[in-house]
């Protein structure tokens, strides 16, 4: 199993470090709120320099029109948190690259989240664990979905898959990758509100569903150990989210027979969407689904972007 090792800074480099937050996938259908994974080469990069006074303050963001407002953005209010509860006599300003599209539902505000948490995490003489960072990860996530939840900010500082059995107390396993495991992302140019893809989920699900969905995930927890791509594939379907979150991307239905008829193990949702995902078995057959579900959407006159990416064993690292 993949297991993060922190980094620390040399004395000579205190005064300022830049990281790298990867972005992810959550809910990977069986896992409302509770299972995601890391993309490798996509994510968010941001500097940090140690400063004086006991506050953040965002200077730039390049890549995405994002408030610089501390309080309004996801970084602010995620290393707000961090630094009002360790009481730290300094304060930083931050400096942020873009490399996730908002809105794609590839976990762009909590990349951000993770990595001003984990660059702060650098300067401090008793580092916080990786879960313990979560906690203040997920703080900023409220900014963008209005409840706090570590399905994207848990796999984003970890690494591979991570598993969050419950919020109370918090919790975050990670999990082991299959090595031959590939991700098929297509972004469709959409706008989906993270927290209005929230509000249409029923507040109450039949007992059967329930059951159905709790089994389906602990096959797909077992595939991951078992290096089981049939048990994954199996297991790796939705019946509580997808059912109604589906109404909100267009040719759902047909881009899911047409990535699982051509030999994808699995495909959903990523996160709350638009972006979707299909999980492949090698490089290969990740980039076939991604051409052919490409095609479909520009046959249909939407554009798309499309990643093809292994899934990351490494999650938020020092530049």
């Amino acid at each position: 199993m993949y297991v993060q090792v922190l980094t620390f800074l040399n004395e000579e480099k205190m005064n300022k470090v830049t990281v790298f937050a990867p972005a992810t996938v959550a809910n990977v259908n069986c896992g409302f709120d509770t299972l995601g994974f890391a993309l490798e080469g996509v994510g968010d990069e941001m500097t940090l320099i140690k400063v004086p006074e006991k506050t953040i303050t965002i200077t730039s963001i390049d890549g995405a029109d994002l408030p610089l407002e501390t309080e309004k953005n996801v970084a602010g209010v995620a290393g707000l948190a961090m630094l009002n509860h360790l009481k730290l006599d300094y304060g930083f300003t931050i400096t942020i690259k873009k490399g996730i599209p908002i809105g794609s539902g590839i976990g762009g505000s909590a990349a951000s989240a993770a990595a001003a948490v984990f660059a702060i995490n650098q300067f401090i003489d008793q580092p916080l664990s990786l879960q313990q960072l979560a906690v203040f990860g997920m703080k900023g996530e409220t900014v963008a979905s209005g409840s706090e939840h570590a399905d994207n900010v848990a796999p984003s500082l970890f690494g591979g898959f991570t598993l969050i059995p419950g919020y109370n107390p918090f919790e975050v396993i990670a999990l082991p990758v299959p090595s031959e495991l590939f991700v098929a992302i297509i972004h469709p140019h959409i706008e989906i509100k993270t927290k209005e893809a929230r509000e249409i989920l029923p507040k109450e699900v039949p007992l059967k569903k329930a059951i159905e969905q709790s089994g389906n995930l602990a096959g797909f927890v077992s595939a991951l150990y078992t290096d089981n791509y049939a048990l994954l594939s199996r297991s790796c379907k939705d019946v509580l989210v997808a059912p109604h979150r589906k109404q909100l991307i267009p040719h759902f239905d047909t881009a899911k027979n047409m990535a699982l008829n051509n030999g994808a193990l699995a495909f959903g949702i990523s996160g709350s969407g638009p972006s979707l995902f299909s999980l492949c078995r090698g490089e290969l057959k990740a980039k076939e689904i991604a051409e052919k579900l490409k095609i479909l959407y520009q046959n249909n006159n939407l554009e798309v972007d499309t990643i093809v990416s292994k899934v990351s064993e490494h999650g938020a690292r020092v530049l």
